[in-house]
């Protein structure tokens, strides 16, 4: 089967290849490699050196590795030889995913109820309910990712889209059973909480199950399902949980957050905990991090971003490589999320980079993100604190529910105290006076 996004064999462990890893790193040990040799706390054995590699691919022991190895080996032989019922055929079912990546490798695994793409960036907004909130939502998806697509995309085949998307929403209680796959993130996470908070409120399905999940072994971070191979959504399919009462009413009560224009309400639903959904807490403060921060008026990612930009120049692929699969402590927004996001500090009044055409290397897409971007003096300034961001006027944007923007209150996220808090008036009026540069 095809590995559309090149990772499946990351997750594809070999026992006897981790066997001679394990061999390998105490031989280097024993042959006194300083880096091998530190990995070790006592004199190098076997043992230990098989929990390195072992803790290495995210498992608690030798034995866990091994145990995960053979499942995957059974259900990987399952997928080969389809010999069995479809796992989801004792009852007519529906999977809700908030994108596209799982449809084919469901129906390879053996999956083959009906597929539905929940997909609207509820972490970047507009997300506001009432008359005309799904005509505000169309307009922000054809002006954030109207050039990615060919041909362009049309604001009146967008909100078609829509409605049919809550439609089927509704229509979704026809089903015996509704499966939400998600993982960790915030994209994820928040749509989750949109799903359950209509459940709530609406008619059900007989069956409403979760999977939900933080983590997966293998040999690279894992940041999503859409890295899976078929065999491992197959094991996952026996990890699906019931939505409770409790569940509901805490989607319930998230969605009605994160569609306020005041973040408080939510960044309280945070502090309080959400045992109920334990991934969904990390989600929230990870999204209410994108609030401008009280430091330097950045979000989150305009932050990392600035931060990458101040050790090397790099082109904006790179940049986005670099902040999924290394800085970003909650991965999980798509490229164009990310270069949207970049991108727009460059309508503030003053650059806080510089970007010039690159060289496509390797098969790299084309511009912008083979556009290199440099750091200037003033992107400096505001990453170190010393000028506020928000100073430069930069163009509106959404956090969920709030609008950041002129004339709107200023929230602001305190890391300190993980809370959002409103700038008062006299610092507003200071903050608004331009830096000279």
């Amino acid at each position: 089967m095809a590995d559309s996004l090149g990772s499946y064999s990351y997750f594809r462990l070999n026992f006897e290849q981790q066997r001679k890893r394990a061999k390998e790193l105490l031989k280097a040990a024993r042959a006194g490699e300083p880096a091998a040799l530190a990995r070790f706390t006592s004199p190098p054995r076997l043992a230990e050196a098989q929990y390195l590699i072992a803790q290495e691919l995210r498992f608690d022991s030798w034995a866990a590795l091994k145990r995960h190895i053979e499942a995957m080996t059974r259900e990987h032989e399952a997928v080969r030889a389809q010999a069995t019922a479809p796992l989801d055929g004792d009852m007519r079912t529906l999977h809700v995913r908030c994108g596209s990546d799982l449809q084919g490798p469901l129906h390879d695994a053996g999956f083959r109820g009906d597929f539905y793409e929940h997909n609207y960036p509820y972490l970047i907004g507009p997300v506001r309910e009432g008359p005309k909130c799904l005509e505000e939502r169309a307009h922000f998806l054809v002006d954030s990712y109207a050039d990615s697509r060919d041909p362009p995309l049309q604001y009146e085949s967008v909100l078609r889209d829509l409605e049919r998307d809550e439609q089927r929403l509704h229509d979704s209680a026809s089903y015996d059973r509704v499966v939400i796959w998600s993982e960790f993130d915030c994209y994820d996470q928040l749509v989750l909480a949109r799903l359950l908070g209509h459940y709530s409120t609406h008619r059900r399905p007989p069956r409403l199950e979760l999977i939900n999940i933080g983590e997966f072994p293998g040999a690279v971070r894992f940041i999503g399902l859409g890295q899976l191979p078929p065999e491992a959504l197959r094991m996952l399919w026996t990890t699906r949980q019931p939505a409770t009462r409790a569940t509901l009413t805490l989607g319930l009560n998230v969605w009605c957050a994160l569609v306020a224009p005041d973040p408080r309400a939510l960044a309280s639903i945070m502090q309080g905990g959400t045992s109920v959904l334990p991934l969904l807490g990390k989600a929230l403060h990870r999204h209410l991090r994108e609030l401008p921060s009280r430091m330097n008026g950045l979000s989150f990612t305009e932050q990392m971003a600035l931060q990458l930009l101040a050790e090397e120049e790099m082109n904006l692929a790179h940049l986005y490589g670099r902040l999924t699969y290394q800085l970003d402590p909650l991965p999980g927004q798509g490229d164009f999320q990310v270069r949207n996001r970049v991108l727009n500090m460059e309508g503030a009044s003053a650059r806080l980079y510089e970007r010039r055409p690159g060289i496509a290397r390797n098969g790299e897409a084309r511009p912008p993100w083979t556009d290199v971007l440099t750091i200037t003096t003033l992107g400096r300034a505001v990453l170190n604190g010393d000028i506020d961001f928000l100073s430069l006027e930069p163009p509106k944007r959404w956090v969920g529910g709030v609008e950041i923007g002129p004339g709107m209150p200023d929230w602001r996220w305190d890391e300190d105290r993980k809370d959002a808090v409103c700038v008062d008036g006299s610092k507003s009026q200071r903050r608004q006076k331009r830096p000279r540069t």
